[in-house]
C-alpha cells in the first residue's frame, strides 16, 4: 500500500497570498487607469495649437486667470494659517466640552457641496445687509466682487487647513510640551520653541495642501462673486466661462494648466514628508 504525500501546505498559502495581492492590486491598476486616462484625453483633445491661442491671443485673459487666482489663493492662504494654526492646537491639546459638535462644526465646509457655501455667504452678506454696510463704510462690498473671492475660499481651505495643522500637532508627543514646562518655560514658550519648530514639516505640507484647496475653488466663487470676464475670473471660473462659450479647447488648456499645478503641489507636500495630513 502506498503512501499519499499531500501536498505542501507552504505552496498553497503561497498561491492564496498571491492571489489575493493580484485581486486588490487589480483594483489598484484600475483607478490608476482611470486618472491617466483623463489626463490623456486632455492632453490629446488639447493640442500644441490651443496652448498658443491660449498665450498669444488670449494671453490678456489667460494672464488675468492666473494672476488673479495666485493673489486670491494667497490672500486665503494666509488668513487660513491665521485663524487655523491656533485653531488646530486647540483641538489638538485641549479637552474640550462638546468636542464632538466641535469637530463636525469646523469639517461642515469640508464636506458639504461647495456651492451651498457660496450661496450661504451671498444670503448672509445681502440679507444680512452686512455688504452694504461694508460698502457704505469702506468703499466697497464683498458680493459678486473680485475681493470678496478670498473670503469664499477661505470658508473651505480654512477648515482644511484646520485639519490638516491639527494632524501635524497630533505627530508630536504633548509630553515634549510637558517636559519644556517642568524646565521653567512658559505655555507661549513651549509652543513657540517647542511645538513650532517639531511641526514645522508638518506645518509646512499642511499650508501647501490649503493654498492648493483654496485655488481651486470654483462653487463658492461662482456663487458669491459670480463668473465675470477679466473681473472675477480666477482659473476655475475662466475654464468655465470659455466651456459656456463654446471654446472647449481653450477650458482643456486651462484645466491641463490646473492639474499641473496640482501635480506640483501634490509632489512638493509628499517631499515634505506630509502624507497622513490629509483629512
Amino acid at each position: 500500500m502506498s503512501d499519499q504525500i499531500p501536498p505542501p501546505r507552504a505552496s498553497s498559502a503561497a498561491t492564496s497570498e498571491a492571489l489575493f495581492r493580484a485581486v486588490l492590486l487589480s483594483f489598484l491598476l484600475l483607478f490608476m487607469a482611470m486618472v491617466f486616462a483623463l489626463i490623456i484625453a486632455d492632453l490629446r483633445y488639447g493640442g500644441p495649437t490651443h496652448w498658443v491661442r491660449a498665450f498669444t491671443t488670449d494671453r490678456e485673459e489667460t494672464l488675468f486667470a492666473i494672476r488673479l487666482s495666485l493673489t486670491t489663493s494667497v490672500v486665503a492662504l494666509i488668513a487660513s494659517i491665521i485663524v487655523g494654526l491656533p485653531s488646530a492646537y486647540v483641538l489638538s491639546r485641549f479637552r474640550l466640552p462638546f468636542a464632538t459638535v466641535i469637530d463636525t462644526v469646523i469639517d461642515l465646509p469640508i464636506v458639504v457641496p461647495p456651492p451651498v457655501i457660496g450661496l450661504s455667504l451671498l444670503i448672509l452678506f445681502s440679507r444680512s445687509g452686512l455688504d452694504r454696510w461694508l460698502e457704505d463704510h469702506l468703499g466697497y462690498g464683498l458680493v459678486y466682487q473680485p475681493w470678496g473671492i478670498p473670503l469664499a475660499q477661505f470658508m473651505v481651505a480654512a477648515a482644511f487647513g484646520t485639519r490638516a495643522l491639527k494632524a501635524a500637532f497630533d505627530s508630536i508627543n504633548p509630553r515634549l510640551e510637558h517636559v519644556a514646562r517642568s524646565l521653567g518655560c512658559s505655555a507661549w514658550q513651549a509652543f513657540w520653541r517647542v511645538s513650532l519648530p517639531l511641526a514645522r514639516n508638518g506645518l509646512i505640507a499642511a499650508a501647501i495642501m490649503t493654498w492648493a484647496r483654496a485655488i481651486a475653488e470654483f462653487g463658492p466663487i461662482l456663487f458669491f462673486s459670480q463668473a465675470t470676464r477679466m473681473r472675477t475670473e480666477v482659473l476655475p471660473i475662466a475654464m468655465f466661462l470659455k466651456w459656456s462659450s463654446g471654446d472647449i479647447e481653450g477650458g482643456v488648456v486651462l484645466a491641463l494648466l490646473m492639474i499641473g499645478i496640482a501635480a506640483v503641489t501634490l509632489v512638493t507636500f509628499k517631499k515634505l514628508g506630509g502624507k497622513g495630513y490629509l483629512w
